[in-house]
């Protein structure tokens, strides 16, 4: 089933040209990396994806169903649990423990965690291979590579349909970001989920393992990423 689908779609946002998407689909069970948005074209890229805005041209359907077509606010933050988006834009409080702040996607009883929430946690810990130790450490002591996978566990937590990885490794050191997109892989595989980041960086698309594409930003449409550079050198 396809879980997001722009078709045709054009978006003035007030930067240097519009946010132009042609055709892209995304379905349940794959992983797609779309390269080409910068850090504003990305945002507005998932606010027409949730809903939270509508093209000026053009359609976003997800789940088969067109955002335009959500005109009411409680169907719209319905229609939000379709999501799980892992931000660089997401805050974490950082004086709270890594645990805490996944357990702040189930209640706000967190001083101390119910232990039937505690146990929700430990289960998204270890499917994002966070470690025992950083579940105790305070969200601001911790690496950026273990704040993502926070993120991520966090985004994951009520089962989302769709998940949306917003430049992930903007904060993460160069020698975690093979071992992220390992995690992402190992705690995405088994979802009904589609998955799709939106990032530059080739070393995480390469980890994905999925679908790798670049999107024409005057255009609006895609290429394969990583396998145009190498025909064209064959044709010199």
């Amino acid at each position: 089933m396809t879980a997001l689908e722009f078709k045709g779609v054009v978006k003035d946002y007030r930067g240097l040209r519009p946010l132009r998407v042609a055709d892209l689909s995304i379905v349940v069970h794959e992983r797609v990396a779309l390269a080409g948005l910068d850090v504003p074209a990305a945002e507005v890229f998932i606010n027409l994806a949730t809903g939270a805005g509508v093209p000026d041209q053009g359609q976003v359907r997800v789940m088969g169903e067109p955002t335009t077509a959500i005109t009411e606010a409680d169907a719209w933050l319905t229609s939000l649990d379709t999501f799980g988006i892992v931000s660089h834009r997401a805050v974490l409080l950082d004086a709270m423990t890594v645990a805490q702040n996944i357990a702040m996607s189930f209640s706000l009883s967190i001083e101390p965690i119910p232990s039937g929430t505690r146990a929700q946690v430990d289960a998204l810990a270890a499917a994002t291979d966070i470690t025992p130790e950083e579940l105790e450490r305070q969200a601001g002591a911790v690496s950026g590579a273990a704040r993502m996978r926070v993120h991520l566990a966090r985004a994951l937590a009520l089962e989302p349909k769709v998940l949306v990885l917003e430049h992930p490794t903007i904060s993460v050191e160069r020698s975690d970001v093979r071992t992220l997109a390992a995690s992402i892989v190992r705690a995405t595989s088994d979802r009904a989920i589609a998955v799709l980041a939106l990032t530059d960086d080739e070393a995480l698309a390469k980890g994905l393992g999925g679908r790798r594409l670049k999107l024409n930003a005057a255009t609006g449409g895609t290429e394969n990423w990583g396998r145009v550079s190498f025909f064209r050198f064959l044709k010199k």
